[in-house]
């Protein structure tokens, strides 16, 4: 069995103190605040990973604690078999590279396009300071960007041009491992595509291995050939793209997929996906915690907690019910489904 490139086994992150005031206005049971709850990922080398999930589900805390921005409050991580911490080397911090969701406030205003750029390549060495020039202009040509824009600010630049600036600063370190958080939430609908089909279009040039986070599965279908969905901390359903599109088995995943607009002319543009809100992560329920909005929500799931269950194909869902049927209720006696 191949290797995988990057892993996370069994990875907590809480944030949040003991008797904070804001515990102690709003009368929280708990001051920690939990946004990983034991999530385990294999990220193979080459592939295009899709994390997708609502706000709050911990997919952007995720992505940091793989970037190293964030120290896990429990959990291993390892690149390529070897332990990999948040505190790491240079050349380690190289590897792994992030492309923050707002380019509106990860660009230094006060700084060029080429100012940003060339601050990277000169504190990481990346190349001698008489090639720099000739670096800003690959990195730019990379990204589709004009030379012109090289003594251009953030502020006169479109959003879009502004994300490709942000791509072109992590692709500077000459990474393996490029993580995109949601990289187009920020971005008019016109410009989404071709930010997309850049990422696309860089991981088949650069053989870069592709984490993909958003909050649509429609968004990471194109780029992405596996996808893991998370709710509330955990990662509740995971498989091939295929899979999950055609036969998704966790009721939270179906209904990401309802929510998804339809582009058949006459039918409705959306329907309800999933209805409620989510449990409070500062207060997590027992059981299942998705089945305060789950449809077919039995006695089982408030008593057990639901570990990922492997079906077919190296497709997996943390529900009780994702590969047989539920039971059916007469009275409040729970009789399995025949």
């Amino acid at each position: 069995m191949t290797q995988p490139l990057l892993q996370a086994s069994g990875l907590r992150m809480e944030f949040g103190s003991e008797g904070s005031v804001v515990g102690r206005v709003f009368n929280r049971r708990s001051n920690r605040l939990v946004a990983l709850d034991g999530v385990d990922l294999e990220l193979l080398r080459g592939e295009a990973l899709g994390i997708v999930g609502e706000s709050g589900s911990g997919k952007s805390t995720l992505a940091r604690c793989l970037a190293g921005l964030y120290a896990p409050t429990a959990g291993v991580m390892t690149f390529e078999g070897r332990p990999l911490h948040a505190r790491r080397s240079a050349a380690l911090r190289r590897r792994i590279q992030i492309v923050f969701q707002d380019p509106y406030s990860s660009l230094n205003p006060r700084m060029t396009v080429g100012q940003v750029l060339s601050e990277v390549l000169t504190v990481h060495r990346v190349v001698p300071r008489s090639r720099l020039q000739s670096r800003l202009a690959d990195l730019l040509d990379l990204v589709r960007l004009g030379q012109e824009l090289v003594d251009a600010r953030p502020r006169q630049l479109s959003g879009g041009q502004r994300q490709r600036v942000g791509i072109a600063r992590a692709l500077a370190l000459e990474p393996e491992v490029l993580i995109a958080d949601e990289p187009v939430s920020a971005l008019d609908v016109s410009v989404q595509a071709a930010v997309l089909n850049l990422l696309a279009d860089l991981r088949a040039k650069l053989n870069l291995t592709l984490v993909l986070i958003a909050h649509d599965l429609s968004i990471v279908r194109h780029v992405c050939s596996r996808v893991a969905v998370m709710y509330l901390g955990r990662i509740v359903e995971t498989g091939e793209m295929g899979d999950i599109f055609g036969n998704a088995r966790h009721p939270y995943t179906q209904g990401l997929l309802r929510a998804i607009p339809s582009l058949v002319p006459g039918e409705r543009a959306a329907s309800v996906g999933v209805e409620g809100d989510p449990p409070s992560p500062y207060d997590l329920p027992s059981g299942c915690r998705f089945r305060s909005r789950c449809p077919i929500a039995q006695p089982i799931c408030a008593e057990r907690d639901p570990a990922l269950m492997l079906g077919a194909r190296m497709h997996a869902a943390a529900c009780h019910f994702a590969w047989t049927p539920p039971p059916t209720v007469e009275g409040s006696k729970v009789v399995p489904a025949a």
